[in-house]
Parts: structure tokens; sequence; C-alpha cells
């Protein structure tokens, strides 16, 4: 077994006011139970959600908390009960580290939605008094069900941002059947947003992205989007009116959203499928804008680990690239990631990295 020590170092928010002044802490992580994995963090991705716990959007934080929730690293040691991971094998974390696996939901690979999810950062794991904290962190201890292996042929800091963002628009686009001969729309082309392309696309979809301008369009048409609509311009909705079968919303902000135009796009019973969890009140809903096409609209919540697996393999096999900025782990790369965040400057993901160096 690798040497790892007692208690773990993290670079952790030190509270509301400060948020970003991220302060080099040690703690104790929780218990080691046999069914557990110590990973030793190679690389972390930086997400919205980051951002929005610690800043105070979504209400209440245990600070000091390290965010981080798209980890990659080398697994240190396992529980005797392990069967999933071995020690020395490289692997990723997501946004959840715990779920029953007993409930109707984990038997139907729905485990993200069990009613005793634990997420990765800033929540009591199990009546032990610990708080999660998560991949801005030396380490990370984490039930082997939420460990998962990553295919040779990704890069790490590639992979990493693909286990939240990633994931949480490739569950809807499978769930819902994005494919050849299906018109997918996806809104928002930030960090979730260029992943709905790139994986849409893979898919065998036709994908047009959906921005409020066009200074993203040709980035967009790298990625791999076969047409660009943007919401700035006048009557933009018409020429596409009830034509998609699914649209995923990535967008960060509801700030003059006309959902209605939106839902105008989308052919009978399609489907409008909302990933971000932007702050303030969003959307405000009547019964009339379903009534022209009797279209759905609703959520996801990140997605199973058959198809966490299924997603990464995918992005082997066919060579996917995320667009990700590396930066170095640490108070000045934090806030720098936080700063991309908050502006929308990111291109399109930021990965923490140098972790080997930072908590030498």
């Amino acid at each position: 077994m690798v040497n790892y020590p007692e208690k773990f170092e993290a670079f952790q928010s030190p509270g509301l006011k400060n948020w970003t002044d991220f302060e080099k802490n040690a703690f104790t992580p929780r218990p080691f139970n046999e069914e557990d994995v110590d990973v030793e963090i190679e690389c972390c991705g930086v997400c919205a959600s980051d951002m929005h716990k610690i800043n105070g959007d979504w209400g209440d934080c245990p600070y000091p908390l390290a965010v981080g929730h798209e980890v990659v690293g080398k697994v240190v040691r396992v529980g005797s009960k392990v069967t999933l991971a071995k020690v020395g094998q490289r692997v990723g974390v997501g946004a959840q580290v715990y779920s029953c696996l007993k409930c109707k939901q984990c038997q139907n690979d729905n485990e993200t939605y069990c009613v005793h999810q634990i997420d990765t950062w800033g929540q009591e794991y199990l009546n032990t008094g610990h708080i999660t904290q998560g991949g801005y962190s030396s380490h990370i201890r984490v039930h082997e069900y939420w460990v998962y292996p990553i295919p040779e042929k990704l890069q790490s800091a590639q992979a990493a941002p693909m286990l939240c963002a990633g994931i949480t628009v490739y569950s809807p686009l499978k769930r819902f059947g994005a494919g050849p001969g299906k018109k997918v729309g996806i809104v928002g082309i930030g960090g979730l947003g260029h992943y709905g392309i790139i994986f849409a696309k893979a898919m065998g979809a036709e994908v047009w992205a959906i921005s409020r301008s066009r200074s993203k369009e040709q980035d967009a048409l790298k990625m791999g989007a076969d047409g660009f609509i943007a919401t700035s311009e006048k009557d933009w909705n018409v020429p596409h009116k009830m034509t998609f079968d699914l649209i995923v919303n990535t967008a960060n902000a509801t700030d003059g959203f006309d959902l209605n135009q939106y839902l105008s796009l989308l052919d009978v019973h399609g489907r409008w499928n909302s990933v971000g969890m932007p702050g303030g009140e969003g959307f405000n809903i009547r019964n009339q804008s379903f009534i022209e096409n009797g279209c759905f609209i609703g959520s996801t919540h990140l997605g199973s680990r058959r198809e966490m697996l299924e997603m990464l393999q995918l992005a082997a096999d066919k060579g996917l690239q995320s667009w990700v900025e590396e930066l170095p782990i640490g108070q000045p790369g934090l806030k720098e990631a936080m700063d991309k965040l908050k502006n929308s400057k990111a291109r399109y993901r930021s990965c923490m990295v140098g972790y080997d160096k930072a908590f030498a």
C-alpha cells in the first residue's frame, strides 16, 4: 500500500465575505470503511456549482469548504470489500459520493435521484459529523461505487470536466434519444454546452448551438454543431418552429430569457431539459406555454454509473476533445478560475493541475 497522510490538505473557501481567498488547510477525513477508496488527486475541473456554493448563491455554506467535484487521481488505498477499484489505478470521482444502492431508484440506474444521496462537497456524511470536502484537496475518500476507471486513451485534464459537466449533458441526451434522425438544440455555449454539442454530434444527431450572440459561432461549429441560432436577432425562432426533438438548456442565467420563444422550437411532445442551476427566481411558467405543441419541460441530475462509464468510453473511442484551460491549483489559480466563471471568460472549462507541487 502506498503511504499517504492521516490528514488531507485542501484549498478551502474561508467565508462568504472573502470566498475567493482560498486558504490551504489540513482536515481529518471521515473514518475509513471497508467499501471505501482513497484517491490521491492529480487534477480537478472547475464547475459553476462550485462558485454558486461558496459565493452564497445557493444559501448557507459550511465554511471552510473545499469545493471541486471533477476529480481524477490515483487510488492509494482500498477497503477489504472493494471490488471496483485497485491500488495504482487512475480513476475519476464526480459530484456524488454516496447513495443507498438499495432503493427503487438505485436499482434502476437512477442512483443520482436516491433520497439518501450525498454530494462530493458540503454535506454531512452519514451522521459522522464530517462534512464532505471536494477535489481542491490532496486526497479524497469515496465509496467504491462512485469511483470510475478512466480509459487509458483519455488524458487526465481532458477527462476531469466530463465527470460533472460531461455527464450532466450526456445523461439527458442518452435518455431522451439523441441520435441519427433527431434534431437537438444546445442552449448556452459554455462549460456544459460545449459538451452538449460534442456528445450530441458523436451520438449522430443534427446539432444546433443556441446562444445570445454569434460571438461563439465559429467555436460551436468547430465543436461539431451543424448550425447556429443567435437569440438576439429578430424573429430568431421563426424558421425553426416545431422542428427540434430535444433542447438541452445549459444556460447559467435566466435574465431576459423568453421561455415561450424557446419552447416554440419543439416538435409535438418535444422535450426542453434544463441542466444549469443558476441562482435567482428562475422561469415563470404558464400552462399556455405548452399548448401549441404539447411539449414537456423538466430537468435531469448528473447520470448513473452505467452512463458515466459509457460516456467515458465514447470519448475514448471517438477521440473526443474537451476544450479545457489548465490552471495551477492554489490561491491565485483558483481565484483566476472563479473570475473566469463569474465573468463567463472560461473557454470552455477550467481544470486545476499541479497537485504534486501544491501538496508536496
